[in-house]
């Protein structure tokens, strides 16, 4: 009777471990991202599932990663994939298909991919952003288009990002892209032309750009007025002030065909063998708990429309009507000639 005791708790021992980890779901997504403890626990307590984050690099990393370890997946569901790395990631068939019932609530503008391969999860719109005082007291109007940029009156006003090192210094030059184009009498190229001889800064990296350059940042010592960055930046400013002002210190230029959309999507990495857990976080992603969490998170936009925006957002973001949009497919094919053009005319 001992002997099979013994047996029989031995078992206990070697199974419950293969339970607990059969219950553990593992997403790999970029750097930025965050969630709130108590919103992760809701997730794991409705479900029985533990998550497990993986961190993966930006999304350009995260998303190469993958597809060296296609067919025997880093992780179950990958989130932080967006429309400029989208076509790759489709191309060399990372996902499986999944509809969730939660895309009911979400603009059919955010569903890039008719298979459902991935699904949006948030957006945010990359544009610039200026120092609200600077422009105040120097009397000199905001710019308000690409165009206005090239302007004498703006020289050594503004700085950027590189395209080839940063993300948002992609979206710029995408914007560029879009609204010159690159055939013709004057292409973006010729754009970018303008803006070296009227003096434009370029930086590797968003943070040297904001917090090293921009003269409005919130504990910044930068002389750029002039900066690309977030629609969703200004209420960041005042959210991590001590005595949050009336008025944000920054604002977004939001006019047309200034800005270019970034959405963001999840997607179940093919290979998983925990295909029905992975659509338990996508939905649960989609839910209104979950995209509430995002804007304090990860300073960007829900894509649920039942979702109620923080009253931070509500008082000092900036809505993008028209943002720049490029064909992912068109992204996929030019992005890596479109850097190397932008180099050789802005860099060299």
């Amino acid at each position: 009777m001992k002997q099979l005791i013994g047996v029989v708790v031995l078992l206990l021992l070697v199974v419950a471990p293969a339970t607990a980890q059969d219950n553990v779901l593992t997403l790999i997504t970029h750097d930025s991202f965050n969630i709130s403890e108590d919103v992760q626990a809701a997730f794991e307590a409705e479900t029985g599932i533990t998550l497990e984050i993986l961190p993966g690099g930006d999304a350009g990393q995260m998303v190469n990663q993958s597809i060296l370890s296609k067919g025997n997946p880093l992780a179950d569901v990958m989130f932080g994939i967006d429309n400029t790395f989208l076509s790759r990631g489709l191309e060399n068939e990372l996902f499986v298909p999944y509809e969730s019932p939660m895309l009911e609530n979400v603009p059919e503008d955010f569903v890039l991919d008719e298979e459902h391969r991935v699904t949006p999860i948030d957006y945010g719109d990359v544009c610039l952003n200026y120092d609200v005082a600077y422009f105040e007291e120097n009397e000199l109007a905001v710019p308000q288009s690409l165009t206005d940029l090239t302007d004498p009156a703006y020289e050594g006003l503004l700085v950027v990002e590189n395209p080839a090192t940063s993300s948002p210094g992609l979206a710029f030059l995408l914007t560029t892209i879009g609204v010159f184009g690159t055939e013709g009498d004057y292409t973006y190229l010729d754009y970018w032309t303008d803006l070296v001889e009227n003096e434009v800064r370029v930086v590797d990296g968003w943070e040297t750009a904001y917090y090293g350059e921009f003269s409005g940042a919130s504990g910044g010592e930068g002389t750029y007025p002039l900066v690309v960055s977030y629609a969703s930046s200004p209420p960041v400013e005042v959210y991590f002030m001590e005595t949050p002002p009336e008025t944000a210190p920054t604002a977004s230029v939001v006019a047309p065909q200034t800005c270019f959309r970034q959405i963001e999507f999840a997607g179940i990495l093919a290979g998983t063998d925990k295909v029905e857990e992975a659509q338990q976080l996508i939905d649960f992603m989609l839910g209104v708990e979950f995209q509430e969490d995002v804007p304090l998170q990860m300073f960007v936009f829900p894509v649920n429309q039942e979702a109620e925006l923080p009253q931070i957002f509500l008082d000092h973001a900036q809505v993008v009507e028209e943002p720049v949009v490029i064909d992912a497919a068109e992204l996929e094919a030019n992005r890596a000639d479109w850097i190397q053009a932008w180099t050789d005319t802005v860099l060299r």
